[in-house]
């Protein structure tokens, strides 16, 4: 029993699969150039059209600028271990195939629940952001769609450290993108990734002219004071262990920011779930991992100090704080330019989290941990997985109809922190575990830059809310219910272990 839940996955089968041919294999068209803009498709987005505003605001002031620093520091040792990991193991599965094949199945499962969680709260989390904006482009125009569908049934009220209720019965605009995206992904990965590519192209234009135009209204007394919260907030299940709270008890400074802002990053990880339809997933995937984290990391730095500069922080929008900066200095015409853009943005972000969360449940259900006749098929046309991107699409509306943006931050950054750390974990494990496996890309200075990674992860972990970890812990109990009634009855590594003896 306890040999099955640690057996590793051959990395032999593993990269015999990755050659596999047929109906039931994804369709490899994708180069360098194309994932690299799946990357940027999915950072660029959420990030700096919504949340930027809230966490400067509510969290970190004018420092958020120092909270990006140190989430992108974070990310970028998390890449790196993505970048050597996905060279070495090229097929769909992201850090769920990368735990198979070095910690076994039991870490596999939760990585895969973890990542279930990463991608399908995210995409709730982005397209509640999109509708925002959607709803800011339209108030341009003087139409302003009925209180009842126009946003989340709850809210987060830091003031009074509790939810409350809106008012709303539905977040309508949300639920349509969802459903619409959903047909684009369906209908296959060339179509999706020229989609996308048109989308990126408007939002780089974009945050090109942000950082152009603003910094001509920037106003340096907008910087003081620059760190009003502090430059640490981290606790540990609910005690403050350096920093201050808000009066709901949420860690607040650079250090809390930085667990937020890391949401901002959130995407170079998706393209490593792209690598069954990658031309040549060993040298292009780590390509496009490392060059996307690279170029928007540069631009979220242009566009933070740009928008802390123009609008004091305290009077940034927490809904479209761009757009509204814009508009605040007295230049409404950019207003619906950049409302316009990050409804494009935002839905390429939807666009690729949407996209990768189908790719984890095939690969899940592949190995048999996941029902194979339905998250295992494969459009005999269009070659995508066309019944798990439907249940991915149907979840996901379903949390983002009723649940708020403020809410799913916190969650979806604490379990994909956690996930992180358990890919900068794999890599010297499997370096002991596959010396003379085939490495494209190596991190350099192994085991430093994973042990250093899975520190910083850590660190932000301890800065997100305490109550978070309740509800990741109750997410896992769940995933580990479905792994002992389903997944490790029907494992085929398990199934084929008999015959082995």
């Amino acid at each position: 029993m306890a040999s099955s839940l640690f057996a590793r996955k051959p990395l032999a089968r593993i990269l015999d699969e990755a050659k596999a041919e047929g109906e039931d294999r994804l369709r490899r068209v994708l180069g360098p150039v194309p994932l690299t803009a799946l990357g940027i498709g999915s950072i660029i987005g959420a990030g700096i059209f919504v949340t930027t505003g809230a966490i400067a605001r509510q969290t970190a002031g004018p420092a958020l600028l120092l909270s990006y620093v140190v989430a992108g520091i974070a990310c970028f040792f998390a890449a790196l271990c993505y970048a050597e990991l996905a060279s070495a193991v090229p097929i769909s599965g992201s850090a769920y195939t990368y735990a198979y094949a070095s910690l076994g199945e039991v870490f596999a499962w939760l990585i895969g629940w973890g990542l279930v969680l990463e991608y399908a709260v995210g995409a709730a989390l982005v397209a509640n952001g999109w509708s925002g904006y959607l709803q800011s482009v339209l108030a341009s125009f003087g139409v302003t769609l009925p209180h009842a569908v126009s946003g989340a049934v709850v809210r987060y009220d830091p003031q009074l450290g509790r939810l409350v209720a809106t008012g709303s019965v539905v977040n309508l605009p949300a639920v349509v993108i969802i459903g619409l995206l959903m047909i684009v992904l369906i209908a296959g990965i060339r179509e999706s990734a020229r989609f996308n590519a048109v989308m990126v192209a408007v939002k780089l234009s974009t945050v090109v002219f942000v950082i152009a135009v603003g910094a001509f209204y920037v106003d340096p007394r907008n910087w003081h004071p620059f760190a009003p919260y502090g430059m640490t907030g981290v606790v540990l299940f609910g005690k403050t262990l350096l920093g201050h709270t808000d009066p709901g008890g949420r860690p607040v400074g650079v250090l809390a920011g930085a667990a937020l802002a890391f949401l901002s990053y959130l995407g170079f990880d998706a393209v490593s779930t792209q690598s069954e339809e990658a031309r040549r997933p060993q040298r292009d995937v780590p390509i496009g991992i490392l060059s996307s984290l690279a170029l928007c990391t540069a631009l979220y730095m242009g566009v933070i100090a740009v928008l802390t500069g123009m609008v004091r922080y305290d009077r940034l929008d927490l809904n479209a704080p761009l757009a509204n900066a814009f508009a605040q200095v007295g230049l409404g015409w950019a207003k619906l330019l950049i409302a316009l853009a990050g409804v494009a943005g935002i839905t390429t972000v939807l666009l690729v989290l949407l996209l990768a969360l189908p790719r984890i449940l095939l690969a899940m259900a592949r190995d048999g941990l996941l029902p194979q006749r339905f998250f295992a098929a494969v459009h005999p046309r269009f070659r995508t997985p066309h019944k798990a991107t439907l249940a991915t699409g149907l979840f996901v509306s379903a949390i983002t109809a009723f649940l708020p943006l403020d809410l799913l931050l916190n969650l979806v950054n604490l379990g994909t922190l956690l996930i992180f750390v358990v890919v900068c974990a794999a890599v010297p494990v499997f370096r002991l575990t596959h010396p003379a496996a085939d490495r494209r890309f190596r991190v350099p200075l192994s085991p430093w830059i994973p042990i250093l990674g899975a520190l910083s992860c850590l660190l932000l972990m301890l800065s997100l809310p305490g109550e978070n970890w309740l509800r990741l812990l109750i997410w896992f109990v769940i995933g580990a219910a479905i792994y002992v009634l389903y997944g490790r009855r029907h494992s085929v590594l398990a199934r084929e272990r008999p015959a082995v003896r």
